[in-house]
């Protein structure tokens, strides 16, 4: 059975930049479930309007044929069809479709784009987007001069953020923009060892834990 619906922001995060970006899948349309639609029928219907379920023997032949490949995605009621390069009717279908490597996918407060390393090849990048990034930056500006500074490093500590490089990079620097602040105003520095930097892979398709008090139904 193909498995689409991630059970967490995280698992869909890592499921789209490790499982799908990371292998050439970056043309890319999104969507949403109205409330009033069943999902699960929903993600039947695209699946077998795209030839999505397929082997990976299948999608393997297909790739040396030349011809794309397509993944779909659910979180919720917020979707992604992915295609790689070459001929399929998704592009028939998706002619609005988008490019990673253009135009990243901002979800949950995180931007999943493509971009070309040094070595000249392109890999998934993820990062805080730009809105939750200022948000950041506006709510730790103010805390920063707090004179305890186990208040700012719980706050810090408290970041639920899964940390891709890109996301280290922006946790680092929001530390320093703090630290120069504490600084400034004679107060101790916050460690580094704050920050959350090493990343735990999660199961995207993970069947969800009943909270307590849940029947369910």
């Amino acid at each position: 059975m193909y498995r689409c619906v991630a059970t967490s922001i995280e698992g869909f995060v890592q499921q789209l930049a490790v499982g799908y970006v990371a292998h050439g899948y970056w043309f890319y349309v999104t969507g949403w479930i109205p409330e009033d639609k069943d999902s699960c029928k929903i993600d039947e219907k695209l699946i077998q309007q795209y030839g999505v379920d397929v082997s990976k023997w299948t999608r393997c032949r297909r790739k040396k044929a030349g011809l794309a490949n397509v993944q779909y995605l659910r979180y919720e009621r917020f979707f992604l069809l992915l295609a790689t390069h070459g001929p399929h009717w998704f592009f028939a279908e998706e002619p609005y479709f988008d490019d990673l490597r253009e135009k990243p996918i901002e979800f949950a407060g995180y931007s999943i784009g493509c971009r070309c390393g040094q070595d000249e090849r392109y890999h998934a990048s993820v990062r805080l987007s730009r809105g939750r990034w200022k948000t950041l930056c506006s709510h730790f500006a103010w805390l920063a001069l707090r004179p305890d500074a186990s208040d700012v490093a719980a706050a810090f500590r408290a970041l639920r953020v899964a940390p891709y490089a890109p996301v280290r990079r922006q946790l680092c620097q929001l530390l320093r923009q703090v630290n120069r602040r504490r600084k400034a105003a004679h107060l101790e520095r916050i460690p580094v060892s704050v920050l959350r930097l090493r990343r735990s892979p999660v199961a995207p398709f993970r069947e969800r834990t009943p909270a307590m008090g849940e029947t369910g139904d």
